[in-house]
């Protein structure tokens, strides 16, 4: 008898979390945190719902903060055994804790000095130290091999197409004459997604979770490399600097990729691209080490144009350097994070060029209710930041091609592998409620699957 429990991305879409049990062993899948809305971020604080010290294994489907920037957290309260994850996850997920744990410490450093925090003192979620700890227990695993996590439960790692070194995890309980097959998607990547391999179909299994980011609608029927191409050529025409909100790891590099086809096509002209970000720079290092997973599909690249390098990409990491990026008039390209624009170095930017008629900000993929990003997507007039409303003047474009996720096509299109032998039951997790039901009542209706979108905490057995 297996037992699983939904700690996190549960009716929302973050912070990952699912608890897996069978026989004495106890290994949870993903251990991310909570983004968005004060009401989720708080989650973050809350008494873990599992006692860290208990668990036995702990398995990353990917580096995304969602899905592991939490692990400090369950390392600071007593875990100590191992993290299995593939070796491009393990050197990403090292990155973004480490900036996770900056942004923290620096975070109750700004609470106490300005005595706005009701805990006296302000202590961050946790902090450098417990991120030195976690990386010791970092175990790499290869793709399409069979490990033991704990006790009978096994698992092997395939490529899910969504991040460098991102998987969908396949895990066996092999107790009795017959092993328990359960598959957890992680976040399943977009086909034909630049930089990326598509994802690999999933395996035959008696329970599959799965991700619902996108579980309402489709991304626009748009050419990624035309879309991206239009949007620089109307910047260009602007004259301003064209500001792209990306996630340090992945969309930058997506970006920075796909930027240098097109300049190496004369397609757009030889602007100067400016990457931002101390981590987003890190984790470039780590996309060129692993140039094996790289999927350059989108077009072929010459000496002048290398995939994530040139004479006319810099890479800033001090910030003075970003500072001096204010006196650039434009035309130019600075790509920056966060993603969703809910703090890091594009805040900056955008406080100094958002009320700018000439500016470009250029959005791609998901922005979760309540970020930022959101507010911009939804038209907002003005923006608040650091005690001020800015005007919003600047043209907004959106670039759907860059999403990382699989959208409804997508998911229906990875899932349909399973339609021969569907699982006994499917799981819908990390993604709103709209999206999360609507993906539900298709895999219901279209296909007689039985289907469930656990709430938060809720637990299921397994047979």
């Amino acid at each position: 008898m297996a037992r699983i429990t939904f700690h996190g991305a549960a009716r929302t879409v973050t912070g990952s979390k699912y608890l897996l049990e069978a026989g004495d062993a106890r290994v949870l899948v993903d251990c991310g945190m909570f983004q968005g809305l004060k009401a989720l971020r708080q989650l973050n604080w809350e008494p873990t719902p599992f006692r860290a010290s208990s668990l036995d294994a702990i398995m990353l489907t990917h580096a995304h903060l969602d899905h592991c920037g939490y692990l400090p957290r369950v390392v600071k309260q007593g875990y100590k055994h191992k993290v299995f994850c593939t070796p491009a996850t393990a050197e990403l997920a090292e990155i973004i804790m480490l900036d996770s744990a900056k942004c923290q410490e620096y975070d109750a450093a700004y609470a106490n000095k300005k005595g706005y925090s009701k805990h006296k003192p302000a202590l961050p979620l946790y902090d450098g130290r417990d991120v030195e700890q976690t990386v010791k227990l970092l175990r790499n695993c290869r793709r399409d091999e069979w490990v033991q996590i704990a006790g009978p439960i096994h698992a092997r790692f395939h490529d899910a197409g969504h991040l460098l070194g991102s998987n969908h995890i396949e895990v066996e309980i092999r107790e009795g004459n017959k092993p328990l097959r359960i598959v957890f998607s992680g976040d399943v990547g977009r086909y034909d997604g630049p930089l990326y391999h598509d994802p690999v179909p999933p395996p035959e299994c008696d329970y599959l979770i799965c991700e619902s980011t996108y579980g309402n609608r489709d991304h626009p029927d748009v050419q990624i490399m035309d879309a991206l191409e239009g949007v620089v050529n109307r910047a260009v025409k602007r004259g301003g600097a064209m500001l792209m909100a990306a996630f340090a790891v992945g969309r930058s590099q997506q970006l920075i990729y796909l930027l240098q086809v097109l300049k190496s096509e004369g397609r757009i002209p030889d602007l100067p691209i400016y990457l931002d970000s101390p981590m987003a720079v890190n984790a470039t290092k780590v996309y060129r080490e692993f140039r094996e997973d790289h999927d350059l599909s989108e077009g072929e690249l010459d000496d002048a144009h290398p995939v994530l390098a040139g004479p006319n990409v810099h890479l800033v990491r001090k910030a003075d350097e970003s500072k001096a990026l204010n006196h650039i008039s434009g035309p130019a390209i600075i790509i920056a994070s966060s993603g969703m624009m809910t703090g890091g170095r594009i805040v900056h930017h955008l406080r100094q060029r958002l009320s700018d008629s000439r500016t470009t900000i250029v959005l791609g993929g998901y922005m979760a209710v309540g970020t930022r990003g959101r507010l911009i997507q939804d038209g907002a007039d003005s923006i608040r930041m650091f005690g001020q409303d800015i005007t919003v003047r600047a043209e907004v474009e959106t670039v759907s091609g860059l999403s990382g996720h699989a959208d409804r096509s997508g998911l229906l299109r990875w899932t349909s592998h399973l339609n021969d032998n569907p699982p006994v039951r499917t799981f819908l997790t990390h993604g709103e409620p709209e999206g999360m039901d609507a993906l539900a009542e298709t895999l219901r209706t279209e296909r007689n699957w039985d289907v469930e979108c656990p709430e938060m905490g809720a637990s299921y057995e397994l047979e």
